[in-house]
């Protein structure tokens, strides 16, 4: 999952992604995916965030809607340990 924002990634050569996986062990650092993000059943990682050079990212292979946005600030939250974050 791309976590850098839009308007920086264009001038960036490097990208923040969390590892998609179909290991899913149900707990708060983790964002359920699949069909509605063109994705098989599986989750967003959180406890496994990386910094990758943009020319190792293909192609798109799903979107998170918008609207799911406070579930990956809740689950980067609890990852980090920022209680700030494990809130929304």
């Amino acid at each position: 999952m791309l976590l850098t924002r839009s308007t920086a990634y264009a001038y960036l050569n490097k990208a923040i992604v969390a590892e998609i996986t179909r290991t899913i062990r149900g707990i708060p650092q983790e964002v359920p995916v699949g069909e509605p993000e063109g994705l098989e059943l599986s989750v967003a990682n959180f406890d496994n965030i990386h910094v990758v050079a943009k020319e190792l990212l293909a192609s798109r292979v799903g979107v998170l809607a918008a609207a799911r946005e406070r579930e990956v600030k809740r689950a980067l939250g609890y990852a980090l340990g920022w209680a700030e974050l494990k809130i929304l």
